[in-house]
């Protein structure tokens, strides 16, 4: 099937819409995201300045990473401990951009990503992956690439809700600061930035629900001749 670049910035529905997708197409499924968040939390628990490139590239070459691929269960685990729910903390969220702006964090994990994408593909499977930089980076040559993108309001509110849902606490408000602050940190930073490649399609979630987006990116897989499983 090949690879299946999803692109954006938070908020838009990435993962939620990346793993029904990869359900719906017999793909495995990566979160990128959750491997810079893993990091970011092995780097706090250290005691180090998220903003310390040094430092901070010393103990991601430490950290030991162990992604699980299911799009149904996917599992992050940090030195042997699970940590999927940990790594979506207000502390990891606030630490996370810095921590992923430092250009040997992305040259490990890019690495680590590239050779999971390899994985799936001798394994005759294709894969759906999520981020910031698959379509530039990470995956160039992927057969289909989606930006998704949202108004910082849209995209505030679904946080706002995914927050509550999982018991954390968070207004309307402070999320929206904090989606503006990542989209400018991560827009902005030296090592691949947050941008969208020449040949993506650009998916606007904004007035679109999760099934509604489902159903574009269904569509436009299978203008890509993508199998469904």
């Amino acid at each position: 099937m090949g690879v299946v670049a999803m692109d954006g910035p938070s908020g838009t529905g990435k993962s939620t819409v990346s793993r029904r997708l990869a359900t719906a197409l017999g793909a495995r499924y990566l979160d990128t995201g959750a491997m810079y968040r893993a990091v970011t939390l092995a780097v706090l628990r250290a005691g180090i300045d998220p903003t310390d490139a040094e430092k901070v590239a010393e103990v991601a070459e430490r950290a030991r990473l162990e992604i699980g691929t299911s799009p149904t269960s996917p599992t992050v685990r940090l030195d042997g401990d699970d940590v999927a729910a940990e790594i979506r903390g207000p502390e990891v969220t606030t630490a996370v951009s810095p921590v992923s702006a430092v250009a040997r964090v992305r040259e490990l994990l890019v690495g680590q990503q590239q050779a999971i994408i390899a994985d799936a593909a001798a394994a005759g499977q294709g894969i759906v992956v999520e981020g910031r930089d698959i379509g530039t980076t990470v995956a160039p040559d992927a057969s289909l690439k989606v930006y998704l993108t949202a108004s910082a309001e849209a995209r505030a509110r679904r946080r706002t809700a995914q927050d509550a849902a999982s018991g954390r606490v968070s207004t309307v408000d402070a999320t929206l600061a904090d989606v503006q602050r990542r989209d400018r940190y991560d827009s902005t930073r030296a090592v691949s930035p947050l941008r969208q490649a020449e040949d993506a399609v650009v998916v606007d979630t904004t007035e679109l629900d999760i099934d509604g987006v489902l159903a574009r990116l269904l569509e436009l897989a299978g203008s890509r001749g993508l199998r469904t499983g």
